[in-house]
C-alpha cells in the first residue's frame, strides 16, 4: 500500500503540474508510472489517468476562468470537433495498418517544452482579441478536427496538440490557451474515463483515489501560480515542466 501511495503521489505531481501549467493530459504521466511501477494493466491505468484528469482539469479551468483567461465560446466549438473527429480517427486507425507512433505524445511534450523555453509565446490579450471573431471560430473548428483525429488515430497527444494549435494557429496568449485547453480536457477526459470504466470495470480503488487527489492538489497549485505569473516567467515554467516530464516519461518507457 505504501509503494502504491508513493507511486501515485509522484505520478500525480507530474500530471498535476502538467495540467495546471500547460493543459497536458494526465494520461501521459500517470499511465506509464502505474504500468511500470505497479504492474497495472494498460487499459486500467489509462482509465485511472483519465479520471484524474477530470477534476484536475476542472479546477484548473475554474482558476483560469476566474482570472478571465478562458475562451468558452471557441472552446466549445473546438471541443465538439475534437469529440467527433476522435471517433473518426479511431475508425481510420482500425482499418489501416498499425503505425509506430506510440511515442508521439512523449516526443511532442519534450519538443513543446523546449519550444516554450527557446521561443516563448508573448502574444498579448489585446492583440488576441483584436483578431476577427469569425476567423477564430473557423480556426477553432479546424483545430478541433485535427486534434480529435490525432487523438483517435494515435491514442494520445490531445492536450499538447491543443496547446500548440491554440498558441500557434489561433494566436492565443499563453494563459488563455492553457485555460481553454483544460476546459476542453475536462469533458474529453470525463468521456474517456466513463467509457473505460464501463468497458473495463471498476479500477483499483486505492490507486484511483491516490492519483485523483494528488493530481488535483498539484493542478490547483500550478494553476494558481500560472495565473499570477508574468508571461515570460510562465513560458519558462511551462517549458521546464514539459521538458522535465518529457525526459521522465522517456526514461520510464525505456526502463519498462
Amino acid at each position: 500500500m505504501l509503494t502504491k501511495f508513493i507511486v501515485c503521489f509522484i505520478a500525480g505531481i507530474g500530471a498535476g503540474l502538467g495540467t495546471g501549467f500547460a493543459g497536458m493530459s494526465a494520461a501521459a504521466v500517470i499511465s506509464p508510472m502505474l504500468i511500470t511501477f505497479l504492474g497495472m494493466a494498460p487499459y486500467e491505468a489509462v482509465g485511472i489517468a483519465l479520471a484524474s484528469d477530470v477534476l484536475a482539469s476542472a479546477v484548473s479551468a475554474y482558476t483560469y476562468g476566474k482570472n478571465k483567461n478562458l475562451d468558452i465560446k471557441n472552446g466549445l466549438v473546438m471541443m465538439a470537433a475534437v469529440l467527433v473527429f476522435t471517433v473518426v480517427g479511431s475508425y481510420v486507425s482500425s482499418i489501416v495498418p498499425s503505425t509506430t507512433m506510440g511515442g508521439f505524445s512523449t516526443c511532442m511534450t519534450l519538443l513543446l517544452g523546449i519550444k516554450f523555453i527557446v521561443r516563448p509565446v508573448m502574444t498579448t490579450k489585446e492583440s488576441m482579441t483584436a483578431s476577427d471573431p469569425k476567423t477564430r471560430f473557423i480556426k477553432a473548428a479546424a483545430s478541433g478536427c485535427i486534434v480529435g483525429f490525432i487523438c483517435g488515430f494515435v491514442g494520445a497527444g490531445g492536450g499538447m496538440m491543443m496547446l500548440l494549435l491554440l498558441t500557434s494557429v489561433l494566436g492565443y496568449e499563453l494563459k488563455t490557451a492553457v485555460g481553454t485547453s483544460v476546459f476542453i480536457m475536462t469533458f474529453t477526459a470525463f468521456t474517456g474515463a466513463a467509457s473505460h470504466f464501463m468497458i473495463g470495470g471498476r479500477p483499483d480503488t486505492a490507486s484511483f483515489i491516490f492519483c485523483i487527489l494528488s493530481t488535483l492538489l498539484w493542478a490547483r497549485i500550478a494553476a494558481r501560480f500560472a495565473n499570477k505569473a508574468e508571461p515570460k516567467t510562465l513560458n519558462r515554467a511551462v517549458g521546464i515542466v514539459l521538458t522535465v516530464l518529457g525526459v521522465a516519461i522517456l526514461a520510464v518507457n525505456f526502463f519498462s
